[in-house]
């Protein structure tokens, strides 16, 4: 744990920086404007899944309990009748933005935290091998995680692309920062 002696400001540092570019990207920046659409008569599907008990949760529509069942001739006509997808249930109420905000300031800390890790068992020389070693951890942390998505959720590859892009410029400001920031001899 002797890492985080050393470089436990630009752990905080390298989070704070991702939360402001975050902020950017997500307020100022319209890239991220179009990445969910409304439901056709929203007002509709909304009233009808106040009649069901949901409960927040993630679901998915047609349900199978089993592989074996996916293969059923009903299961395979629901479908290819459609509409097939997946639906996340939040808790009723305003967002909780500041909870979020929150959470996403942990999350960026626990990343620096694990890129400070990996730097503990290397000997660094300088400040330009540092920021290769932890932009390469941070950009896996916060970009690559997303493909998942697209791959298994149907997540569209076009918001896929922007959030690695994101995640692209939250690594290489955390590789930067702990250039920076810490004390890599050279």
């Amino acid at each position: 744990m002797e890492f985080l002696g050393e470089l436990w400001i630009p752990i905080l540092v390298s989070a704070a920086a991702v939360w402001v570019a975050s902020a950017i990207l997500h307020m100022v920046v319209p890239i991220h404007q179009n990445d969910f659409a409304g439901l056709p008569d929203e007002d509709g599907v909304l009233e009808a899944m106040r009649k069901q008990p949901l409960t927040p949760g993630e679901y998915t529509f047609p349900y199978s309990k089993s592989m074996k069942d996916m293969g059923e001739p009903e299961m395979i006509e629901k479908h290819r009748q459609g509409p097939v997808g997946f639906l996340t249930i939040m808790p009723s109420g305003p967002p909780g933005i500041g909870k979020n905000l929150t959470l996403w300031f942990a999350y960026s800390i626990l990343i620096s935290l694990f890129a400070a890790y990996i730097t503990s068992f290397l000997e660094i020389k300088s400040a330009r091998e540092a920021f290769r070693l932890i932009s390469t951890v941070a950009v896996l942390s916060y970009a690559v995680t997303h493909i998942y998505n697209s791959i298994w959720k149907a997540q569209p590859w076009k918001t896929t692309a922007k959030s690695l892009l994101d995640g692209i410029i939250f690594g290489l400001l955390t590789g930067g920062v702990f250039a920076w920031l810490g004390n890599w001899g050279g």
